[in-house]
């Protein structure tokens, strides 16, 4: 599994400085065009696929910036237009985009080719965790680089000045907003309250409908009955270090055990830059794995899910727009805390119960599984927190976003009316 730091990333754009004037000095040369170039850090997904979508509806010409052969091939068989975002004709079509849409940074296009840009930022979830300029870790570099506080003041300066070439940063709500505007040192009308797009597809249709479509999803990991229970495990990031919660083999027995004794699935959704391994011992058709590379977006996965067990994703937010029950496994919370900060307390998400191990979190998904009145409590409490945090679910959101880029002076397609 792949391991990424900030420190390691930031060490990175130290050495591309260089690059990053010269790309510079050619957009200054260059005229925007009318064309939507879109970006996503994760793959073919995200609030990027549900804007594509939007912005093609409308008629804007429109292409998705591909970094892999696998987004390559996702795009195809979604009919999405692509260009590799990296090399000279990346960074073109970048330089000549009228509108960038990006949902982690300016790395998902072309980043030489941003500036001067009308940039949308749709982020990749509410934050729990301190992001951006809010977090320490942001402008973090390796240990024992020589001038490292000049470094980290530099970094913390370009990423300022980079977040504020951002138009358009759409939130999920007013308590959303005042997060996104601390974290991006954004202010005006830049941030809006529109609702994210990215979930957009856990409100829109039936819920008939959104559970076959993510049944169908979940097959590829192996067969999926009707009647089984489904549960995903997803652990957020700890900026390359190993996660706190991989189960030991004593603790694989039970999981499992518990999996049969319900008749349940488990998938595993390790982030896609941690690091950790998440396999048992032995090969159980009662885990399966649900990473980036076999699903790049876990999204539109969820309506299918039946609980979510996580530690500080912002994943908990969006499956309260589904009512489902979390189960909140936080080993390493007040370590955690002291790194990467929270929004409020954790306790404000999590409750005074989060599991500490997985015995812990064993017994409350147990309970969750077989006693209604616990499941019902659960749901409860989801659906509240999500009620706080999303002010919008009616599969709209992407319009709305759609609305407030045109409202900023963007033009209609030609020949719209």
């Amino acid at each position: 599994m792949a391991s990424f730091s900030f420190g390691t990333g930031n060490a990175a754009k130290l050495v591309r400085l260089p690059l990053y004037a010269v790309g510079r000095m050619g957009t200054l040369l260059l005229p925007r065009g009318d064309v939507w170039v879109f970006g996503c850090g994760a793959g073919i997904g995200d609030g990027a696929l549900a804007m594509y979508r939007e912005a093609e509806a409308a008629g804007h010409r429109v292409l998705w910036l591909t970094r892999s052969p696998r987004d390559d091939a996702d795009a195809r068989a979604l009919g999405i237009r692509t260009r590799r975002r990296d090399g000279l004709r990346g960074w073109w079509a970048t330089a000549r985009a009228g509108v960038l849409l990006v949902t982690h940074g300016l790395g998902d296009v072309n980043r030489y080719g941003s500036s001067g840009g009308f940039v949308v930022q749709l982020w990749h979830g509410i934050p729990l965790k301190r992001i951006g300029l809010d977090s320490p870790v942001t402008a973090q570099v390796p240990a024992g680089l020589p001038g490292a506080p000049l470094l980290r003041r530099l970094l913390t300066i370009a990423y300022r000045a980079a977040a504020q070439r951002i138009r358009v940063l759409p939130a999920a709500s007013h308590r959303s907003r005042g997060r996104l505007e601390s974290a991006f040192g954004l202010g005006g009308d830049r941030v809006v309250v529109t609702g994210e797009p990215r979930v957009d597809v856990l409100s829109a249709g039936t819920d008939d409908e959104r559970r076959t479509a993510a049944s169908a999803l979940l097959t590829r990991t192996g067969p999926l009955l009707p009647a089984q229970r489904a549960l995903l495990y997803a652990p957020t990031w700890r900026d390359g270090s190993a996660d706190a919660a991989v189960p030991t083999a004593a603790q694989w027995v039970r999981i499992v055990r518990m999996l049969e004794d319900h008749d349940a699935i488990l998938f595993i959704r390790s982030h896609p830059l941690g690091e950790g391994s998440y396999s048992p011992p032995w090969s159980s058709g009662r885990v399966r794995m649900l990473g980036s590379d076999l699903l790049p977006d876990v999204t539109p996965a969820l309506p299918r899910m039946d609980v979510l067990i996580t530690d500080y994703s912002s994943m908990a937010y969006d499956v309260g727009l589904l009512a489902m029950p979390v189960v909140y496994l936080a080993p390493d919370v007040e370590e955690y805390g002291r790194k990467r900060g929270f929004y409020g307390s954790y306790r404000d998400v999590a409750g005074d119960d989060p599991a500490r191990d997985w015995d812990g979190a064993i017994e409350q998904i147990d309970a969750v599984l077989g006693d209604a009145a616990v499941r019902a409590d659960r749901a409860r409490r989801s659906a509240a927190l999500s009620a706080d945090m999303h002010a919008y679910r009616d599969g709209r959101n992407a319009l709305r976003v759609y609305r407030a880029i045109r409202a900023r002076g963007i033009p209609a397609p030609k020949g719209a009316r």
